[in-house]
């Protein structure tokens, strides 16, 4: 039976409701959910298990979560407002690689999307990408050639991913890979799923030079899936605070830089 456009608008409503209040605050019980929306038990638990069915919110017993985990990477909807202004400060300090004429490569996360951004002010450039937030920033702009990754598109990471991105990734070349990952320690990067895993890899060696982005938040943990290690990347940058001992370690391996935030 078709849902009438009324309880479909209603239901949609809810749903963005529910999304931006797990957003805000990184997750939700049950309970507190059915109090927000005013609906009963049974109506929350369906918004809740078609929210993580499309990649947006995840489930757990008695609740949801837009949080990552050592399993689970969280959706790009919570990415984008997870610490936003370490994000800008690592965008303005890596904007200094990038010359006019070069060919980059951004993969999905916030942390490339906020130097896309800055990109408009140093073209020319080639600019190649999987995330589709990327491509919305730059189609428009003069200056940018852009090259999007085609494959699969996944809803939680609203980027292009598989064998087919995979393949188009294995045969670019570019002069910058800007990149960032989930987690890290002294001597490795970390990430929940085995297939990004893969896209970030190939997305790293596609590049003549590699750098990668990281927020404090991401130093110092692990995650499911060993990526590379921190020597395979030939420029880290910071946002702190981040302890002293583990920046040491790493300037062991590559050269690392601690970027201040406003």
């Amino acid at each position: 039976m078709t849902t009438p456009p009324s309880s479909r608008g209603a239901r949609q409503q809810r749903h963005q409701v529910i999304v931006d209040h797990v957003l805000a605050r990184g997750d939700a019980t049950v309970a507190e959910l059915v109090e927000l929306t005013g609906v009963s038990l049974m109506t929350v638990h369906r918004d809740i298990a078609e929210l993580a069915d499309r990649g947006i919110l995840r489930k757990y017993h008695g609740g949801v979560s837009a949080q990552p985990s050592m399993v689970f990477e969280s959706s790009s909807d919570f990415r984008l407002h997870a610490h936003a202004d370490e994000k800008r400060a690592l965008a303005r300090a890596a904007l200094p690689f990038v010359a006019p004429g070069m060919s980059v490569m951004l993969d999905d996360s916030t942390s490339a999307l906020a130097l896309a951004r800055l990109l408009p002010e140093v073209g020319p450039l080639t600019v190649v990408t999987n995330y589709r937030l990327i491509t919305e920033e730059l189609r428009g702009a003069e200056g940018i050639r852009l090259i999007c990754v085609g494959g699969e598109y996944s809803r939680t990471h609203d980027s292009w991913i598989g064998l087919p991105a995979m393949d188009m990734i294995g045969g670019i070349s570019v002069d910058l890979s800007v990149l960032s990952t989930s987690a890290m320690t002294a001597g490795m990067t970390f990430h929940q799923e085995q297939e990004i895993v893969s896209i970030k890899r190939a997305t790293r060696q596609a590049g003549a030079t590699s750098l990668l982005l990281m927020d404090h938040s991401k130093v110092g943990r692990r995650a499911l899936h060993q990526l590379e290690g921190v020597d395979s990347f030939d420029h880290v940058l910071l946002t702190g605070p981040v302890d002293g001992e583990l920046v040491r370690e790493m300037r062991e391996l590559t050269d690392v830089r601690v970027i201040e935030t406003e």
